[in-house]
């Protein structure tokens, strides 16, 4: 099985691969040969966003470092320290997880509940999805598959008596973890957006201090969306982390520190393909390695 550092770099290549092509100075060892014009230009591309990578590539340019090592230390100042995910003095740990559509939500419930269950923890789902019965059946799929538990309700049933269930049977039946689906939200629409307030209120009622961790997973290849949909779901939801999905699928890997950098959450998991193990908790360190070519390292040697 490949590391996971291996993993983590071949998931991130085709951002890196942009980057190779776009910072002609990554072979330089000394500061004087790059063109900082053309550093910043890759970074943009890569969805660093304008403002964060010009104040990105002017502490590069005081660091004494070679220049991809000042833009990796650069880089890795832009994310917050690591905050622990929220203890409970008594089960049931409650997550809620929220995001718009499409952006592998569903998918990321599953691999979740299965590290959980791997952990030795008993692990309860609420669908709380319920105006997609397509949705609800492929949670199913990855609930099963994971040796967790379910609670459904019919299609159309309100999303927050599905969320008031599973928690008070979470509670009832002392489960570790109970994760809570929501439908894929549109921000922009008010009216889904109060139903998802709706959703962690009637949570609190279920379980004093609950959830104890709201999650919202974002596509990493939307670009400025992403940016639009973090904050209005943090205004709603109450969001405590982020997970970024599908940053194998495009060349914006930037995207993850600019939102990190913007709204300084904590960034709990990054996914980098389909398979259980791209799934992988966030290490900053880890990830600028990933992201950044190497000395010397070109977008020929990419390819070979």
């Amino acid at each position: 099985m490949a590391s996971l550092f291996s993993r983590l770099k071949k998931g991130l290549s085709r951002s890196r691969e942009g980057l190779a092509q776009l910072i002609p100075g990554s072979s330089s060892d000394n500061q004087v040969t790059v063109d900082w014009q053309d550093v910043e230009d890759a970074l943009i591309m890569a969805d660093c966003g304008p403002s964060l990578s010009m104040s990105v590539i002017e502490k590069a340019k005081k660091n004494k470092q070679k220049p991809i090592e000042g833009l990796k230390q650069a880089m890795l100042e832009r994310f917050p320290e690591s905050k622990a995910i929220h203890a409970v003095d008594k089960p049931p740990f409650v997550l809620l997880v929220v995001g718009v559509n499409g952006t592998g939500k569903t998918t990321t419930i599953g691999k979740l509940a299965t590290m959980f269950r791997q952990q030795g923890k008993s692990v309860l789902v609420g669908a709380g999805d319920t105006f997609r019965a397509a949705a609800v059946e492929q949670l199913a799929v990855w609930v099963e598959r994971a040796g967790a538990d379910m609670v459904r309700q019919h299609e159309g049933a309100d999303p927050a008596a599905v969320a008031f269930d599973t928690v008070q049977r979470g509670v009832a039946r002392e489960y570790d973890v109970v994760i809570i689906d929501t439908a894929g939200r549109v921000q922009t629409d008010k009216g889904l957006m109060d139903e998802l307030a709706k959703v962690r209120r009637v949570i609190g009622k279920g379980l004093a201090g609950a959830p104890h961790e709201v999650w919202h997973v974002v596509d990493g290849g939307t670009g400025h969306n992403a940016i639009v949909q973090v904050d209005k779901f943090r205004e709603v939801a109450g969001t405590t982390g982020l997970i970024i999905t599908k940053l194998d699928g495009s060349a914006k890997g930037g995207i993850v520190v600019q939102l990190s950098d913007t709204y300084g959450l904590p960034i709990r998991y990054i996914g980098v393909g389909e398979a259980l193990e791209d799934l992988m908790p966030f290490d900053a360190e880890a990830f600028v390695e990933g992201l950044l070519p190497e000395t010397g390292e070109s977008a020929d040697n990419e390819a070979s």
